[in-house]
């Protein structure tokens, strides 16, 4: 199963999600920014919060992003769905290089997957992989129902802020 999603941006860059078999997750999209910066934005807590948290989930937003991006640094996110209550995710970096990969677990749960991002340069354009193997068939299948549901209007999100980082420091 393959399909382009429209989404922030519009087709200029359409996401692609196709699902590998019974355990695999594999979303792509090309980015205008060469792989350093679209790398900023995933491995900067302070640009990384500005795009995660789809927009479209409403009174959705992320409370708490600590990330340690490094070989055997953590993570922990936080999110809050307009009251009280949060949810909390977090794992650790099993595998980093700079501007070209960061592998990661999910380990709040035992259904957690481990998600490889890889930004391939285009030429001064990045062609960003995102890929989760999941330990089971019903954990993609509950996946796919709920968090990589919005995957492609969260690199939506990611386009735009991409489109305004050379104003950024």
């Amino acid at each position: 199963m393959t399909r382009h999603v429209d989404s922030a941006g519009g087709m200029r860059n359409p996401t692609s999600v196709e699902r590998r078999g019974d355990r695999e997750l594999v979303v792509t999209r090309t980015f205008d920014a060469p792989p350093s910066t679209v790398y900023r934005a995933w491995s900067q807590p302070e640009l990384f919060q500005r795009w995660w948290v789809p927009k479209s989930v409403p009174g959705m937003s992320l409370v708490s992003c600590e990330l340690d991006v490094r070989t055997g640094g953590k993570y922990r996110l936080e999110f809050a769905a307009g009251g009280t209550d949060t949810m909390a995710f977090y794992g650790k970096y099993i595998e980093v290089v700079p501007n070209e990969r960061i592998v990661w677990t999910n380990d709040e749960g035992d259904e957690g997957a481990i998600t490889t991002v890889t930004f391939e340069d285009l030429g001064g354009k990045t062609l960003l992989t995102f890929h989760e193997a999941y330990p089971s068939k019903e954990a993609l299948e509950e996946a796919l129902q709920g968090s990589a549901a919005a995957l492609p209007e969260q690199l939506g999100q990611l386009g735009d802020l991409l489109s305004g980082m050379e104003d950024l420091p």
